[in-house]
């Protein structure tokens, strides 16, 4: 039975069903991977961490490495630092990273285990070899979301890794470089932001950077480690860089204000690049910090998604769309189906955080002010809403596909994870191109609903 929803609406406190998150260290687990050389470390027990890789490699569809500290009662009882300690000496010995990053489990933060602590002691009983990294993020699951764990992940790479070198603000002019931190988005994403960047001639640090680790070629080869990620030196040249271009209020701007504190590196905090708008606000930024002109090659791309929008406008003219999904993405797409003149009907994300409704409503108060905006929801009220009030099109990962069977919408998968279909990684949704795609896919998605459930008259060959 697919459909256990009621529509009855009863008001609900404590309780969370589906909700529209996971859990922080399969974030944190997501940034790591974004390092080039480095192994994630679960510090908890070996269940969490395979459940962590699975849902990583499901959505990626490429085998995600990780290791763990393999918790059993005794660490419960006496703590995980002699786990911590073996786990370290094995993974240098055995696999040789350039970098350990760890995150904490349930588990590990419910007896209180002193992270930094077990990093220095190893340190000076010499398991961690010269010239080798740990670091760490704090990542119970228990609060916040899986963007709270790739957020506090990078804001440890900024607190252990970038540093200024203390050069003046002239020579750092000299050559000037812009820091990018591209928020909790695919490898196809990354990879077309650098192209992006390397059109416009800006000299970057993207971090992380999972391009190149979870989109490899298939050469018939395995590599623990590839051949992406943002290397350990990249990140430390972060702290020397003329800016921070931050894509993401939840995911990405912690760590620009973080390097800002510690560096004075000062930091434009955007919106991810999702649709015209703000794709145009990220190519602004980029021209005015790194002192350049904009390129006629990205004026055309501009141009083609502006011809697209006219021509498909019919299609989406004040259609009510329901959206659930991480708040960073939801952020950026609503604001990209009123560029499409959508009507957003319910917009809710499972992340906490009282900016998401404020954003999202200030976006929609002349485009549809009477829409359901809410942060810390779940799929059970969104699903009750439809039954209520019914929609067009509904947006949202791999999980929203039971509301969209039960009751026949068309549906778009779109964000964190995609469980169920293939090539998301391949093809990013950022940019210009990537907005050309998104639209591709809502317009399939209404025709095909359309040329299903017609009746036999208004069937056409043309639509």
């Amino acid at each position: 039975m697919l459909d256990g929803t009621t529509a009855e609406i009863k008001p609900r406190e404590a309780l969370r069903i589906n909700p529209a998150k996971t859990c922080q260290p399969i974030g944190a687990m997501y940034a790591a991977l974004g390092i080039h050389g480095c192994m994630p470390h679960s510090h908890g027990s070996q269940g969490c961490c395979a459940y962590h890789r699975s849902h990583l490699t499901r959505h990626f569809k490429e085998p995600v490495v990780a290791t763990s500290s393999s918790f059993t009662e005794g660490a419960s009882v006496f703590g995980g630092l002699a786990n911590m300690t073996q786990a370290l000496s094995n993974i240098f010995t055995i696999y040789d990273p350039k970098i350990v990053a760890v995150h904490t489990t349930c588990l590990s933060e419910v007896i209180g285990d002193d992270i930094p602590m077990m990093i220095k002691k190893a340190t000076e009983e010499g398991i961690i070899p010269a010239g080798k990294v740990v670091i760490h993020a704090n990542t119970p699951s228990f609060v916040g979301s899986h963007v709270t764990g790739f957020a506090s992940m990078v804001t440890a790479m900024v607190k252990y890794l970038s540093e200024s070198s203390g050069k003046t603000e002239a020579q750092l002019k000299d050559e000037p470089q812009l820091n990018i931190i591209p928020g909790y988005i695919d490898p196809a994403d990354m990879r077309e932001l650098k192209r992006i960047i390397k059109e416009m001639g800006v000299k970057t640090v993207l971090f992380p950077d999972t391009s190149g680790v979870l989109d490899l070629p298939q050469d018939g080869r395995y590599r623990m480690f590839p051949s992406g990620g943002a290397t350990i030196e990249q990140i430390k040249s972060a702290g020397d860089s003329v800016g921070t271009i931050a894509l993401g209020h939840f995911a990405s701007h912690p760590a620009a204000e973080k390097l800002d504190e510690k560096c004075n590196v000062p930091c434009a905090l955007l919106e991810l690049p999702y649709g015209l708008t703000n794709t145009d606000r990220f190519i602004h930024a980029l021209r005015n910090h790194g002192g350049v002109d904009v390129p006629g090659t990205l004026g055309e791309e501009r141009g083609r998604l502006l011809d697209a929008m006219g021509d498909m406008h019919q299609y989406f003219h004040g259609k009510r769309v329901a959206i659930a999904g991480d708040p960073d993405h939801v952020i950026a797409l609503t604001q990209f189906l009123v560029e499409l003149d959508m009507k957003p009907a319910y917009v809710i994300t499972g992340s906490s955080g009282n900016h998401f409704e404020q954003r999202v409503t200030e976006i929609l108060k002349d485009q549809a002010p009477e829409a359901i905006v809410k942060q810390n929801s779940d799929l059970f009220a969104l699903h009750q809403w439809i039954k209520n009030q019914p929609v067009d099109l509904l947006i949202g990962n791999t999980y929203c596909k039971y509301i969209a069977h039960v009751e026949k919408i068309p549906f778009v998968r779109f964000g964190f994870p995609v469980l169920d279909r293939m090539g998301h990684r391949y093809f990013p949704g950022v940019g210009y191109m990537g907005a050309l795609r998104l639209m591709e896919k809502i317009n399939d998605a209404l025709l095909d609903h359309k040329d299903r459930e017609c009746p036999e008259e208004t069937f056409e060959l043309i639509q």
